[in-house]
C-alpha cells in the first residue's frame, strides 16, 4: 500500500517512478512553470512530467538545478511530439529535449500520441535511446491496447509506462488490465478532469467521511488502483493539497463507487481518431 509521497512504483525494468507526479502542460515558460516547481519540491514532489509541445522544458531544467536537490533524487518525464515522429526525427527531437533541459539524461521518454504509420520507427529510436543510457524508462502515452498490441509485433524492449487521459467518467479498466498483465505500468494524466468532477456527489459523500477533498480522493483512487497520477496545477495551495493524499486509505466499497461514474467519457482527444 501507498503510505508516502516518498514511495515508488517499480517499472519492468527496474526503475523506481514516483507514484505522484507534477505536470507542467500550460504552465508557462520561465517563472510560472519554475515557481509551481519549486513549490511542488517544497510539498516533497519528486517527479515532473514535461514535453516538447509544452514548451517550458527549458524552465523545468532551470528549476531542477536551483532546487539543490541531487539530480538522481527527482524523475523527469518529456515526450517527442508528433511532427517529431520517424526514426531520425525522434532522435534528432529527443538531442533538442535534452539540450533544453540542461540534462544529461531523462528518466522517461514517451512517444506523445500514436501516430499511425510512423509510432513503430518514432518506438526504434527510443529503444536506440534507452540502450544509450540517455532515458533511463521508455513508454507511450495516450495507447489505446490496439496501439499497444501493434507496438509489441516489432519491439525488442517492452514499454515500460503508458500515460493516458484517466479520471472517475474515464476508468479505462480494459486498458489498465491489459497493461498489468503485461507489466506497463499506466500513469493518469489531467486526473481531475480540470476540476469539472470535483463537484460530484458521490466523491463529497467519501471526501466528507476521510476528512479529505474531492480532488485527494480522486488522486488516492488513482495510486490505490496502481495507477500513477500527474495533476497539473501551478498554485501553491493545490499542489500542496494534491501532495496530502498518503495518510489515508479508501475501503473496497469507496473504491467501487468511483469506479461506477465511469461514462467512457473523454475529456481530450480520442487516440483512435485525432488530427494533429
Amino acid at each position: 500500500m501507498v503510505k508516502s509521497i516518498h514511495d515508488r512504483a517499480v517499472l519492468h525494468n527496474g526503475v523506481k517512478m514516483p507514484w505522484l507526479g507534477l505536470g507542467v502542460y500550460k504552465a508557462e515558460e520561465g517563472q510560472e512553470v519554475e515557481q509551481a516547481i519549486q513549490y511542488a519540491l517544497d510539498a516533497g514532489y519528486r517527479s515532473i512530467d514535461t514535453a516538447k509541445l509544452y514548451e517550458n522544458e527549458r524552465s523545468v531544467g532551470v528549476a531542477i538545478r536551483d532546487s539543490g536537490i541531487p539530480r538522481e533524487e527527482i524523475f523527469v518525464t518529456t515526450k517527442v511530439w508528433n511532427t517529431d515522429q520517424g526514426y531520425e526525427s525522434t532522435l534528432a527531437a529527443f538531442q533538442e529535449s535534452l539540450n533544453k533541459l540542461e540534462l544529461d539524461y531523462v528518466d522517461l521518454y514517451l512517444i506523445h500520441w500514436p501516430v499511425a504509420g510512423k509510432y513503430k520507427d518514432t518506438w526504434r529510436a527510443l529503444e536506440e535511446i534507452y540502450r544509450q543510457g540517455k532515458a533511463k524508462a521508455i513508454g507511450v502515452s495516450n495507447f489505446n491496447v490496439s496501439h499497444l498490441e501493434d507496438l509489441m509485433t516489432v519491439a525488442t524492449i517492452k514499454p515500460m509506462v503508458n500515460q493516458v487521459e484517466l479520471h472517475p467518467r474515464l476508468t479505462q479498466k480494459e486498458l489498465l488490465s491489459y497493461c498489468k498483465d503485461n507489466a506497463i505500468q499506466l500513469e493518469a494524466w489531467r486526473p481531475l478532469v480540470k476540476g469539472e468532477i470535483l463537484q460530484e456527489p458521490v466523491l463529497q459523500k467519501i471526501a466528507d467521511k476521510h476528512d479529505k477533498t474531492t480532488a485527494q480522493v480522486v488522486l488516492r483512487w488513482n495510486v490505490q488502483s496502481g495507477i500513477v497520477t500527474i495533476p497539473k496545477s501551478v498554485n501553491e495551495s493545490r499542489i500542496r493539497e494534491n501532495a496530502d493524499i498518503f495518510d489515508f486509505e479508501l475501503s473496497a466499497e469507496d473504491m467501487l463507487a468511483i469506479d461506477g461514474l465511469n461514462e467512457n467519457k473523454r475529456n481530450g482527444a480520442d487516440p483512435d481518431n485525432f488530427d494533429f
